[in-house]
């Protein structure tokens, strides 16, 4: 195993020339170039649409609020994750107190948990629930799902009007804010684009702001195609990034109002095996590294970004038992770790996360450990270092002295990058932070970005939102904006929506054919959706969650079978166990997200080692592959004896369930499909291949399977065989 390093330089922002007169900044601050041009470009009448793709760590949130803070804009701000959204409350509410505001806009943050809740405690509906909160608010911090859900009428009774919530919303604040969206993938794109189409379609007027390092090409040209005015922020290609080689470089910089991103670096690849554990193997043999990191820095404070909660879950309890003699605190962030230890892991001396660390949440660390499955999560976790100088520890400032970061890397990856003639990096070399991002994008795995999507499903969007507009309590008012928005609509989708409205239409008919029911369309449900449909779901009870009221958790079949040791309990049972603690704790417990839990379950341990399973279909599964479509009979099949299996397997085979499947091995259509790494693609079986050793087929459900179903232009018949090109 050979290992290489670089220096990756600091990292210093351009300062903003002139700040206007109606922005009173404190002594000593000074705004970024990119600040400046951004409240600029807020502020003038012939933008629609913002883009401000500055560095990691540059002030993006500021940017986005000073406009707000100062009084003259209420925004709605959007994040992918809660938990990114309670680390900018805090951000913004940081900011109030350094601004010395004399009237500081009112603040709301709501998640689907806080809605829930809050409209029970207070008895409302939650759409009176979201009405009220947004009323009482200049600044409505919450996701980008409930924002698509209101604005399709989720949250409204039959008799409701269709745009009795979001138009009231949508006139009440002039600025939307899209932090981190390069984190999503084409479903959520095409929801973006339609509900901007819209809310300019019926209200004039409004501006749209996407924050992201990593511009998102699809976004920016489809709005632009839509008529948009959007204006690119990049402080990059207009040279406001300077990085220093010398320490007086440095001073110069600063003393010319430069201000500090991102320390200097210290990057070391480790070349592995690409494996299911083989970051989690080295980890292990090389724990003496993080035990000397501490004792070399005292003070230090460190992360391990991994792409398995599983392995973290199982590293978490090693660390901790390894780092207690030294007095040094490990915790754990990940989907399902409780909120409270989430908000606690921040602060400890070692945390372990996965994705729920690295999407834009800031915390102070001089060291980190990271794996990557693409140039995408490679860049963003890379990102989570060098950001501050020091930390708060009982009202001491303690310093960082050193940084440094340990890619655990693909042996390919680490070979393009520092092997044979043309290698675009040397070992013990230098490089700046521009050139080293884009040769990571040109020499790492390039995940697909499911172009197809947009025309073939994006447009079934538009449909639902034009027949909304063509309601009878609302036709008249929005006459002429329903036209503007459905030509606008065919024109980014380059699809005509009477076409989607004859294949829904199919999609109901084989439906009700199937099921022998009248209600429902479960491949129009998945194509309207936000994040897709989840039929696997199942309700966990944690009992190694240390906070009684966090210990109710819901997570996927797949992810249960493969990695978790389980106790079955009953739906009643597991109701009748989250009102007994709401009772005792005093702290009511959201229960809307069991309503649709395929069972119930208690987590007992996290398993050493990943069980083996595939899905099983009754039927010949060459005769229906490669097409969108809803099948019933579906079951796990286990190579470990499971009892609880039997009652999973009697629900499962009762669903009709929207699937894709392809006649090869998931490992194989993983990588010829350049999927995602979290991409919900699993091993399948049928009657004929019951005992073979290996599954030759995959599945994805939902939306897995639409995207999926974009991909039908790889695929081509040789021999009547299916094949990828």
């Amino acid at each position: 195993m050979s290992n290489y390093d670089i220096l990756l330089k600091p990292i210093y922002s351009a300062p903003a020339s002139k700040v206007p007169q109606d922005i009173e900044l404190p002594a000593g601050w000074r705004l970024s170039w990119h600040q400046l041009e951004t409240l600029k470009a807020i502020q003038d009448p012939n933008i629609d649409v913002i883009f401000n793709t500055a560095m990691t760590g540059d002030g993006k949130t500021l940017a986005a609020f000073l406009c707000i803070l100062y009084g003259h804009l209420a925004a709605v701000a959007l994040y992918p994750t809660n938990e990114l959204a309670r680390d900018q409350e805090g951000q913004i509410g940081g900011y109030t107190q350094q601004l010395q505001l004399c009237d500081p806009p009112r603040l709301s943050r709501l998640s689907g948990e806080v809605l829930e809740i809050y409209a029970e405690t207070e008895g409302l509906r939650k759409s009176a629930a979201i009405e009220t909160r947004a009323s009482q608010s200049e600044i409505l911090l919450t996701n980008p799902d409930i924002f698509h859900y209101l604005h399709r009428g989720a949250y409204l009774t039959k008799n409701s009007s269709p745009d009795s919530l979001w138009n009231r919303l949508d006139k009440q604040f002039d600025l939307f804010i899209f932090d981190e969206f390069h984190v999503f993938s084409a479903p959520q794109i095409a929801s973006v684009i339609n509900t901007l189409l819209l809310i300019r379609c019926t209200n004039r007027r409004k501006k749209f702001l996407f924050l992201s390092a990593t511009p998102n090409e699809d976004l920016l040209n489809r709005l632009k195609l839509a008529g948009f005015r959007c204006q690119e922020i990049n402080p990059v290609s207009e040279k406001k990034y300077r990085f220093p080689d010398r320490e007086e470089e440095c001073h110069e910089l600063k003393a010319q109002g430069w201000r500090q991103v991102s320390r200097g670096i210290q990057l070391e690849f480790i070349s592995l095996e690409p494996t299911g554990k083989a970051s989690e193997t080295w980890l292990k043999e090389n724990s003496q590294l993080i035990v000397s990191q501490f004792q070399k820095y005292p003070g230090s404070k460190g992360a391990i970004v991994l792409n398995s909660i599983a392995a973290v879950k199982r590293l978490t309890r090693f660390f901790r038992e390894l780092l207690a003699p030294y007095g040094l605190v490990v915790a754990e962030n990940t989907g399902l770790t409780g909120k409270e230890q989430k908000e606690r892991s921040l602060l400890a001396d070692l945390v372990l996360g996965t994705s729920t660390i690295d999407v834009g949440v800031d915390f102070k660390i001089n060291f980190l450990i990271f794996e990557s499955a693409d140039a995408g999560s490679f860049i963003q976790r890379l990102g989570r270092l060098g950001r501050h100088d020091s930390y708060e520890k009982e009202g001491e400032t303690i310093p960082f002295k050193k940084f440094t970061a340990y890619a655990l890397s693909p042996n390919y990856l680490v070979e393009r990058l520092f092997q044979g003639e043309s290698a675009p990096l040397v070992s013990g070399g230098t490089c700046d932070r521009v050139f080293f991002h884009e040769t990571i994008r040109e020499k790492y795995r390039q995940i697909n970005n499911f172009q197809g999507y947009y025309k073939r499903w994006g447009a079934v969007q538009s449909m639902q939102l034009c027949r909304q507009l063509g309601h009878p309590t609302i036709k008249e008012q929005y006459a002429d904006a329903s036209q503007v928005f459905k030509k606008a609509c065919e024109e980014v989708f380059d699809t005509l929506l009477k076409k989607k409205y004859g294949q829904v239409k199919g999609w109901q008919e084989e439906w009700q054919q199937l099921s022998g029911t009248d209600k429902g369309n479960p491949i129009a449900e998945d194509a309207t959706s936000f994040r897709g449909s989840s039929p696997l779901q199942c309700g966990l009870y944690d009992v190694t969650e240390s906070n009684e009221s966090d210990r109710f958790k819901t997570y996927d079949l797949p992810g249960v079978l493969s990695h978790l040791d389980i106790e079955p309990m009953t739906e009643v049972a597991f109701m009748r166990l989250i009102e007994e603690t709401a009772q005792r704790t005093g702290k009511p417990i959201a229960k809307g997200r069991f309503k649709h839990c395929l069972g119930f379950m208690k987590l007992r341990e996290y398993r050493q080692e990943k069980e083996n399973w595939n899905f099983t279909y009754p039927g010949n599964l060459q005769a229906i592959a490669c097409k969108v479509q809803v099948l019933v009979g579906i079951q796990v099949w286990q190579l470990t004896p499971n009892p609880w299996l039997r009652e999973i397997n009697q629900q499962l085979k009762k669903q009709g369930l929207v699937c894709y499947v392809i006649p090869h091995p998931v490992a194989e259509v993983r990588s010829r499909l350049r999927l995602p790494m979290h991409f919900q693609i699993y091993p399948m079986k049928d009657q004929s291949s019951l005992h073979d050793k290996s599954a030759d087929y995959a599945i994805g459900f939902s939306q897995s399977a639409l995207l999926l179903d974009t991909l039908a232009y790889w695929f081509k018949s040789k021999g009547g065989e299916v094949w990828v090109v």
